[in-house]
């Protein structure tokens, strides 16, 4: 019998919290999932839902005192990252694994070019020369679609549009060509054509070098067309997961069915308004007994509000929700 390889990366049960003077908010509960080579997986929902916390977790990049990592395991090429030193986790950060920001103005050090620090990862961990960096550097702009590259790469983040900007980290996270690269809303400041150019040559590297992607997004358009698999997160927990074609054509927790209402659709004529999710996500620092999502929910009964659900199978497949209701029988 063959052995089924491992993933690349495991969260397991992670969860994160911050320390406040309203107490504490327990921003990511019990997340666990799994990323394999060359795959994609989004991680959509609301903001505040936990998505950028869960990414800065794998690279353990929660402030402290204020933030901590209260439990979980996350594995990667099976090392656990949690028990690495800092240093280590040094050798990885930028390396073996990527994380693109959604904030680049403040992720930028206003203080070098562009070219010096889209370079500084070859050099910092492949010994590269700082001419020959800087050579590569102009490249990867060039390869992110910004023009006149050799002397972009001369320039500051002050002389550069904020989708430039984005265009510069990006090209940072591709030096390396990393195992995983995390995207946190990686073309938030981008116009479409570009968003599509940039989607296009993230999801190329992946195939080319066998990488894998997490790509945190509410773009749900985005999503349809470049993940393999979903993980829906409400309230600091992943409440429905499975492959993109499960979410969008069986979607079964009631919160990814009203993510799926609120966004228009040119192939749906006879819907004329977008559906809101009435009410507003819980309060973190007073969470309700039961289903987080039950006082926005329209199933909710008071089992719901009760017990929380954990995920479950939905059927044979990697399909899996966390709630107690069958959907089904109200579409």
């Amino acid at each position: 019998m063959a052995s089924v390889a491992a993933p690349l990366l495991a969260v397991e049960d992670l969860s994160v919290r911050f320390h406040t003077d309203r107490g504490i908010l327990p921003a990511v509960d019990g997340v666990s999932f799994d990323v394999g080579e060359g795959e994609t997986l989004a991680i959509v929902g609301e903001s505040g839902s936990g998505k950028s916390v869960t990414a800065m977790s794998i690279l353990r990049l929660v402030q402290r005192p204020a933030g901590e990592i209260a439990g979980g395991r996350v594995t990667f090429e099976g090392r656990d990252l949690m028990a690495l030193s800092e240093q280590q986790m040094q050798e990885i950060r930028g390396d073996r694994i990527s994380l693109i920001s959604q904030e680049p103005m403040s992720s930028l050090n206003p203080a070098l070019s562009i070219g010096l620090q889209v370079g500084e990862p070859l050099n910092r961990h492949r010994g590269v020369s700082w001419s020959a960096a800087l050579r590569e550097a102009e490249t990867l702009l060039s390869r992110v679609h910004i023009p006149d590259a050799a002397n972009r790469a001369r320039a500051y983040p002050h002389e550069f549009s904020g989708g430039m900007r984005q265009r510069a980290m990006i090209a940072m996270a591709l030096a390396c060509t990393p195992r995983l690269i995390i995207a946190d809303e990686p073309t938030t400041a981008l116009d479409v054509t570009v968003q599509a150019q940039i989607l296009e040559l993230l999801k190329q590297l992946t195939r080319e070098a066998g990488s894998a992607m997490i790509l945190i997004t509410h773009d749900l358009g985005v999503v349809a067309r470049y993940a393999d698999r979903v993980s829906v997160m409400y309230a600091g927990r992943i409440v429905e997961s499975g492959t993109a074609l499960e979410i969008y054509e069986d979607p079964r927790h009631p919160y990814t069915m009203g993510l799926m209402a609120s966004v228009p659709r040119l192939d749906d004529a006879e819907r004329q308004r977008l559906v809101p999710i009435e009410g507003q996500p819980p309060d973190l620092a007073a969470m309700p007994p039961g289903c987080s999502f039950a006082p926005r929910c329209r199933f909710a009964t008071d089992r719901c509000r009760r017990d929380r659900p954990v995920l479950e199978p939905v059927n044979d497949g990697t399909h899996r929700k966390a709630c107690f209701a069958d959907v089904t029988q109200f579409r």
